[in-house]
């Protein structure tokens, strides 16, 4: 495979277009068997539903190489899973997860060349999407439906990697109660990019969510979830139908309480109630782990651990899932597929 000309250390969170994706599609009832195409183009119809009414979902996972060269996939199977369902949420058609860890895994093998070298703080993102595509015009699912994985490599999701950042309250909503906000669809993050920028131009690295119904509750960190360390041990995370369930949170929340012998929980975290956390951050598949150096509320802001320095706790548990993906620490059974 030809080498590719790329400073993985100045690498960030930006597209780049590499050799080869994953398309399937469906029709009639049933999906091909999908292929790998070089075009990174779509052609679709003007009416497609994926256009006009939001009928799309998608996911984000990562291939990390281990020192010893190896490449491999973090808990596919829970991409495959949220992935569908969101996708009956939305009325789209299933796709099996043995066809979307393959997929992912013949893009990874195909642009093996992009996955960046082990200890470069580089990785390989995925992203999964199903879009409703085929002639419709009224508001009902699409005819047909397309199925597609592209790769490329990226760097850290905030700006300084792991260091502390500032966020504050958004005065507007990322989801409806009993809307999609448990679905990995493309309408939340359409609805959170003004609060976003808002953040962005007062000097925050994004917005924090509060419950719909209440806003007294905090729900998300941008496009992460959010979970608090008290001085009792304890790992709280919140729990709400509108939170999209990340599998980084869900895998923190083992490591926390089967690696350092914490008490875990998923409840209610009421903003007003912040100093009852010595520590705080922000958990994905893009972001990982970004430690919250503070959260600003009623024009005050609440500073956790430090502005500066990472808290213990969030080093520790960020240390144990990377180490986990880089295949330096021992995962549970079935956390890691390697791409052969």
């Amino acid at each position: 495979m030809k080498p590719v000309d790329i400073n993985w250390s100045e690498l960030g969170f930006n597209y780049i277009k590499t050799d080869f994706r994953y398309v399937s599609h469906w029709k009639d009832g049933k999906w091909d068997e999908g292929k790998l195409v070089e075009d990174n183009k779509i052609a679709i119809s003007e009416s497609a539903t994926a256009l006009h009414y939001g009928q799309q979902c998608f996911e984000g996972l990562k291939a990390y190489r281990t020192k010893e060269g190896k490449i491999q996939l973090f808990r596919p199977d829970q991409n495959a899973k949220r992935m569908n369902s969101s996708c009956r949420r939305i009325l789209m058609p299933e796709i099996s997860e043995e066809q979307f860890i393959d997929a992912c895994k013949q893009v990874v093998k195909a642009n093996e060349a992009y996955v960046p070298p082990y200890g470069s703080g580089a990785t390989f993102y995925l992203r999964p999407f199903l879009i409703g595509v085929g002639d419709n015009l009224g508001v009902k699912a699409a005819p047909e439906f397309k199925f597609v994985v592209f790769g490329v490599p990226v760097g850290p999701y905030f700006k300084g990697g792991m260091a502390p950042v500032n966020f504050m309250i958004a005065e507007y909503d990322r989801a409806a109660p009993y809307g999609t906000g448990a679905a990995k669809v493309g309408g939340n993050y359409a609805g959170s990019l003004l609060a976003h920028k808002i953040a962005k131009d007062r000097g925050f690295a994004d917005a924090i969510y509060l419950d719909p119904q209440t806003h007294t509750k905090i729900e998300e960190v941008g496009a992460a979830n959010f979970f608090g360390i008290t001085a009792d041990n304890e790992f709280i995370t919140p729990k709400s139908e509108s939170i999209l369930p990340s599998i980084t949170k869900y895998s923190l929340m083992h490591i926390a309480e089967n690696y350092l012998s914490l008490k875990v929980k998923e409840e209610d975290v009421f903003v007003d109630k912040l100093d009852r956390f010595i520590e705080a951050g922000a958990c994905g598949t893009a972001a990982v782990i970004t430690p919250i150096g503070g959260i600003e509320y009623n024009e005050k802001l609440h500073v956790f651990h430090s502005e500066t320095e990472v808290g213990p706790v969030t080093r520790k548990l960020y240390d144990i899932l990377s180490g986990i993906q880089f295949g330096e620490v021992e995962g549970p059974e079935g956390w890691i597929v390697e791409v052969k």
